[in-house]
C-alpha cells in the first residue's frame, strides 16, 4: 500500500506539464554560466515577468529561496540589533520566533482567537498590542498556518493606514486566488509593506524552492541587501516562469481545493465531539478530544496516511490536514468519520 503524505501542506496534484517541459528541454548553459539577465537591464528573467504581472517596477521584486529565505531576509534585515521587537500571531508558524531568535530579537505574540467555526484576526487586540510594543517588524499571515483563516480586506486596510511606523510583512505563502490588482494596490499605497509569496504551494513547486517578495517603495536597505549580483537559478526561473503560463491548470486545482475544503468542512461537521475550521489554505484544521490521539493515529498508520498531529503549547488537540487529490481527501474524511463513529459509540 502506497504511502499518502498529508503532512507538510504539499500539492499533489503536481505541478504544471509545462514545468516538466523546461526540465526535458533544458540546454547545459543553464547549468555552467551565469545569467546575462543584467544585460537587458533587469536582474532576471522572473522578477521581470513579477513586475509586469504586478505592474511595479522590477527593483522592487525580490526573489529567494522560498518564502522561508524572504522572511529571513527582513528579519536580518530590520531587526538586527538585540532587543528589536517582531510581532507575530500567536497561532503561527514556529519559524517566526526562530528567525528573530537567530538575530536576538524579541518576538510579542498577539491573538488569533478560536470562533464558531473558523480562527479570527482580533483587530482591537492586534492594535493594542503594536501600540505597546511599538514592534519594528509586524507579520501578518493570511492565510495563517495553521489555523487557515484570512485578514479581510477591511481589517488589512485599518491596520497598514496605523502601522506606519514599522515594516509590516504580509505573508502570502498560502495565497490560491486569482488577481494581481489589489496586490499591486496595497503594495503602491503602503511604502513600509513587504507582500511574499512562494511558488511551493499553488504551483507544486516546494522542491525547486522559490519565492518572491513584492516591497514598497520606502525599503531600499532590503532591495540593496537582497540584491544577487550573478543572478539566479537559472533552471527554477524557467520552471516558475512556465508555471505562470499555466493560468489553466493551476485554476483547475484552485477550484478542486476550494470545493474539497467545503466537503472536509460539511462532512466532519456531522462528526460528534470533534470541530473542523474553515480554511482558505491547503490545509484544514481540525480539534479532536486528546484522549482519542493515540488511537487515531494508529489508525491513520494502517491505512497509509500521514496527517499532522500538532503538538504545539496552544494548538496541542488538532489534526492539520494538507489537502491532497480529490480521492485522497475522500480517503482521510471517510477515515476519520468512521474512527468517531466507533469512538463516540
Amino acid at each position: 500500500m502506497e504511502t499518502v503524505y498529508l503532512d507538510r501542506n504539499e500539492n499533489n496534484y503536481g505541478p504544471s506539464p509545462k514545468c516538466l517541459e523546461v526540465l526535458k528541454s533544458a540546454t547545459p548553459d543553464l547549468f555552467y554560466m551565469y545569467s546575462t539577465d543584467y544585460k537587458n537591464g533587469y536582474k532576471s528573467a522572473l522578477s521581470n515577468r513579477l513586475a509586469t504581472e504586478f505592474s511595479i517596477t522590477e527593483d522592487r521584486v525580490l526573489l529567494g529561496y522560498g518564502a522561508e529565505d524572504l522572511l529571513k531576509q527582513v528579519v536580518q534585515t530590520y531587526l538586527n540589533r538585540k532587543k528589536k521587537k517582531l510581532l507575530i500571531p500567536d497561532h503561527s508558524w514556529w519559524y517566526y520566533k526562530e528567525i528573530a531568535n537567530e538575530v536576538k530579537g524579541k518576538s510579542v505574540e498577539y491573538p488569533i482567537v478560536e470562533g464558531k467555526d473558523s480562527y479570527q484576526y482580533d483587530i482591537d487586540k492586534l492594535m493594542e498590542i503594536y501600540n505597546e510594543s511599538n514592534p519594528e517588524v509586524v507579520f501578518l499571515a493570511s492565510p495563517n498556518n495553521p489555523t487557515g483563516n484570512s485578514i479581510s480586506d477591511e481589517q488589512l486596510t485599518y491596520v497598514l493606514d496605523r502601522m506606519t511606523k514599522s515594516i509590516v510583512v504580509l505573508d502570502e505563502a498560502y495565497w490560491f486566488s486569482n488577481g494581481n490588482e489589489k496586490t499591486t494596490e496595497l503594495v503602491n499605497k503602503y511604502s513600509n509593506l513587504i507582500i511574499i509569496r512562494t511558488f511551493s504551494k499553488l504551483y507544486a513547486l516546494a522542491g525547486i524552492r522559490i519565492g518572491y517578495a513584492l516591497v514598497g517603495s520606502g525599503l531600499k536597505r532590503i532591495k540593496k541587501l537582497s540584491n544577487r549580483y550573478l543572478g539566479y537559478n537559472r533552471l527554477s526561473e524557467k520552471v516558475a516562469i512556465a508555471a505562470m503560463d499555466s493560468f489553466e491548470y493551476y485554476n483547475d486545482i484552485s477550484k478542486k481545493m476550494a470545493a474539497d475544503r467545503e466537503l472536509y468542512f460539511t462532512e466532519l461537521s456531522k462528526v460528534e465531539n470533534i470541530k473542523v475550521f474553515k480554511s482558505d489554505a491547503n490545509f484544514v484544521l481540525v480539534k479532536i478530544p486528546k484522549e482519542s490521539i493515540s488511537s487515531l493515529k494508529e489508525l491513520f498508520v494502517g491505512k497509509g496516511l500521514v496527517i499532522k498531529f500538532m503538538n504545539e503549547e496552544i494548538v496541542n488537540s488538532h489534526l492539520r490536514i494538507s489537502l491532497g487529490t480529490q480521492e485522497q481527501n475522500r480517503r482521510v474524511i471517510d477515515a476519520i468519520t468512521e474512527f468517531y463513529k466507533t469512538y463516540n459509540s
